[in-house]
């Protein structure tokens, strides 16, 4: 079967599309690299998040066991904080979107971490979902300790789509398949890159359009 230069470009565009359909949002370097929080008396809350456009539908967040001390399996909730389970959770998405029903204290990281520090009574480490009322979003936080209300708290990331009514309205569709952890070494990238597989794929293509035109010439001679 022959192939079209117009063909290959349609096969490149069907390729570059598969690729844009899902993210990878790695974090894999130490939240408190550079600061001194862990030695710092009280809960530190400390941002300089990532600004990321997130897809509950497709996309994934791949947090490092050996950086982040959670262990290997993940355990995940998705509710209000009432029904937090009191142990066994590294993973919370939490549903509540204020904590004292007083609009001149907007509910933020530290708010949240305390509606989950209140039900979970087993220490450990672990990551939570929150709606910051200030910022109208949805962020990405991780607790030295979920457990505990003096945990300091480092905000990795900010939903920058997962705005308003939308935001608030897309934390259910959450699960635990928009969350992985892992152990590797060399772990991928922070973020699939949707511009570079454009270039790889332009690439190739001029190469086989070139290719293919030598070989017309040939013929025609």
């Amino acid at each position: 079967m022959k192939t079209t230069t117009a063909g290959v470009w349609a096969l490149a565009l069907l390729a570059l599309c598969a690729t844009g359909q899902a993210n990878t949002i790695t974090f894999d370097t130490d939240p408190f690299a550079g600061t001194p929080v862990l030695n710092t008396p009280g809960r530190q809350v400390v941002g300089g998040e990532e600004f990321i456009s997130f897809s509950p539908a497709t996309d994934v967040f791949s947090l490092n066991a050996n950086v982040f001390g959670v262990g290997n399996t993940l355990n995940f909730f998705n509710g209000p904080a009432s029904l937090i389970p009191t142990s066994g959770v590294n993973v919370v998405v939490l549903e509540n979107f204020d904590n004292d029903n007083d609009p001149g204290t907007p509910f933020g990281a530290g708010n949240a971490a305390d509606l989950i520090a209140n039900r979970i009574t087993t220490p450990g480490p672990g990551f939570f979902i929150y709606f910051n009322q200030s910022l109208d979003l949805s962020r990405l936080v991780y607790s030295t300790d979920l457990s505990s209300s003096d945990a300091d708290l480092k905000v990795l990331a900010r939903m920058l789509n997962l705005s308003g009514n939308e935001g608030r309205n897309e934390l259910p569709s959450f699960t635990a398949a928009n969350f992985e952890i892992t152990t590797a070494a060399t772990p991928e990238p922070s973020q699939v890159s949707t511009i570079g597989a454009a270039i790889l794929l332009i690439g190739a293509v001029r190469w086989v359009v070139r290719r293919r035109s030598r070989s017309d010439w040939s013929a025609a001679s």
